[in-house]
């Protein structure tokens, strides 16, 4: 019998879990939302055909269009949220099903308006703006529309697209509930025999224990789990890969990476920049993971020891605690912006704390227009996730200073900006706490989280990012993807990364990419989070040096959402991505947390 059991969803205080009632009371009032929009969408087939007849008619269309698709975000947030903490509950499982099946039915029911628009002609669209005051707001859309132009299809392939979007997808749901509900991890042993439960919300915090034999036991656990899967995993990855590279073609994109990229309009050369800078910078990983290895008094190191605790005076920060130190690390921006997150997250519960049995792993932060902007995760009473919820809550802020300034059509930001607000968060709460308290073991606390950060963001990502490039190019020149070549290129890429300190058992660290059960399967969304932490830092930075004008910067950054396209809303904020500076300059904040820790720990 496992010493620590996690709770089912059901026993787990109300106050502990997010506030899904301020959502829908109850599954009766969410059935009647869905039966809402099912009725409604006739109402949105009968524009097909008349949205040419002038601009009130464009104007009818869109403002009764967002109606639905608020209403609608609401159904399918709701059904996702109860799946995200108990993926055991096959009631919400099914509700989550036939949410996304409406979601489709909707797309393909509106698949027509874009093509319409176009074919109105987008210097015709823009005088519509100046002669139709509902129009007025649209401009910046209709401009984003006229870039995609050249892959906007006819309404009939659009309406098949959409129609397709629901089966297209099951690849990832599948690999998701293979995840979360259906794969079974042998318990943990530390050194005493004691067992400890592993789970994909536990897994985090055995990998960070003191305790060599449960680091071992656990990474064992956990990625022989997933290479017990790996050919089904393998088949469903392959799945969303094809998935990829059929849309890239049916909208005559070049090729995946190029769909991806221009969706949030960034260039190419961006992604492929962000890949040079972080190869060019390995020596730093390099170094780390020789300091470790130093401070650990390893003969041998392995991956499980990677993230071990370099102290065993790790500091306890309850939620409460988490809450009020990331309070005064934000302090700078504003009396006003450090009152609503400290009201989300303890009075109106925007947050679903702490890990239960079904919980997907990792954490998150999401909603729709018309809900809070919630926060999924695992809080375990440590400097890790202090970090992790200032991360989600720098997600929540940005969500709610855009909903709150920007109109329905421009809610949506898109990872490149997101990951921005939320590694802000973090960079500004760790200068906060390494200001503020001198002890030695609190400031290797901190280190080592930012370097966790790092490691996720600057490490795993930029491994997965060149898998993602890799394994899309196989599918595209007509190569065959199975589990030992997916397998063996994941290894070659960690083990460049990892480099002579670290011992790597192939199958082991080359399963790494089946443990990514969401990321792969959106076409090129793992590169984001590397230049989401350069950007980040390279904002903090302005402000924590008193750079004139930061602050506001910032914050109007916030507020833009999806009405500047992402580098010009990021330039008009303080940084230029087209540069591979702000990557590199990260690289340099990374490398002075390095050398701090060195002196730390051979100083002690």
């Amino acid at each position: 019998m496992s010493s620590h059991t996690l709770p089912a969803r059901s026993e787990v205080p109300k106050q502990q879990t997010w506030n899904a009632e301020s959502v829908f009371p109850g599954w009766k009032e969410w059935e009647a939302s869905f039966a809402t929009v099912s009725a409604r969408l006739p109402d949105l087939a009968e524009f097909k055909g008349h949205l040419g007849d002038g601009p009130a008619a464009l104007a009818d269309w869109l403002e009764t269009a967002e109606a639905v698709q608020k209403e609608l975000s609401r159904v399918v947030f709701y059904a996702q949220m109860t799946t995200s903490c108990d993926a055991l509950d096959q009631d919400a499982v099914a509700k989550a099903d036939r949410a996304r099946g409406l979601a489709s039915r909707a797309a393909a029911t509106t698949s027509f308006a874009e093509p319409e628009m176009l074919a109105i002609g987008t210097d015709r669209l823009q005088v519509w703006t100046q002669e139709e005051p509902r129009l007025g707001l649209y401009g910046h859309y209709l401009e984003r529309l006229a870039k995609k132009a050249p892959h906007v299809r006819s309404d009939e392939v659009e309406e098949v697209l959409s129609q397709s979007l629901d089966p297209m997808n099951a690849a990832g749901q599948a690999h998701s509930i293979l995840a979360n509900a259906d794969l079974k991890f042998e318990a943990a042993r530390d050194s005493t025999g004691r067992e400890h439960e592993v789970a994909q919300g536990t897994i985090d915090g055995l990998l960070r224990s003191s305790d060599r034999d449960l680091r071992r036991s656990a990474y064992e656990s956990y990625h022989d789990a997933h290479l017990a899967l790996k050919n089904t995993m393998a088949t469903t990855l392959g799945g969303g890969i094809k998935r990829d590279v059929y849309v890239s073609r049916a909208r005559r994109y070049p090729s995946s990476l190029d769909a991806s990229l221009s969706a949030g309009h960034i260039p190419t050369s961006v992604f492929h920049a962000m890949l040079d800078t972080y190869r060019k910078n390995l020596g730093t990983w390099h170094r780390y993971w020789a300091l470790r290895k130093r401070a650990l008094k390893l003969d041998k190191q392995y991956p499980y020891d990677t993230r071990a605790n370099l102290t065993t005076e790790e500091p306890v920060v309850t939620y409460e605690q988490a809450v009020e130190w990331i309070a005064e690390g934000l302090a700078p921006l504003g009396d006003d912006y450090v009152a609503v997150l400290k009201k989300g997250s303890l009075e109106e519960r925007w947050v679903d704390i702490y890990p239960n049995r079904g919980k997907r792993m990792g954490a998150f932060s999401f909603g729709a227009p018309g809900t809070h902007p919630f926060i999924m995760m695992s809080f375990k009473d440590d400097v890790f996730s202090l970090s992790t919820l200032a991360h989600e809550l720098g997600h929540s802020m940005h969500s709610y200073f855009t909903r709150r300034d920007q109109p329905y059509v421009y809610t949506g930001y898109g990872l490149f900006m997101a990951e921005v607000a939320s590694n802000f968060n973090q960079a500004m709460v760790r200068a906060h706490l390494l200001k503020a308290n001198s002890d030695p073991n609190f400031q290797i606390a901190v280190i080592e989280e930012a370097m966790s950060n790092f490691f996720r963001y600057f490490f795993i990502m930029p491994s997965l990012a060149r898998f993602e490039l890799e394994t899309h190019e196989r599918v595209e020149r007509g190569e065959a993807l199975t589990a030992d070549s997916l397998n063996g290129l994941m290894a070659d890429l960690l083990y460049e990364g990892y480099g002579s300190a670290v011992e790597i058992d192939r199958d082991r660290v080359g399963i790494t990419w089946a443990e990514f059960h969401t990321h792969l399967y959106s076409n090129f969304y793992v590169y984001q989070y590397a230049t989401g932490i350069a950007g980040a830092n390279w904002l903090a930075q302005g402000i924590l040096d008193g750079r004139p004008g930061a602050v506001e910067n910032y914050r109007r950054f916030l507020s833009m959402g999806g009405s500047k396209y992402p580098l010009d809303g990021l330039r008009e904020a303080g940084v230029d991505m087209t540069s591979p500076e702000p990557v590199e300059r990260a690289f340099g904040v990374m490398g002075s947390m390095v050398d701090r820790l060195e002196n730390l720990v051979e100083n002690r």
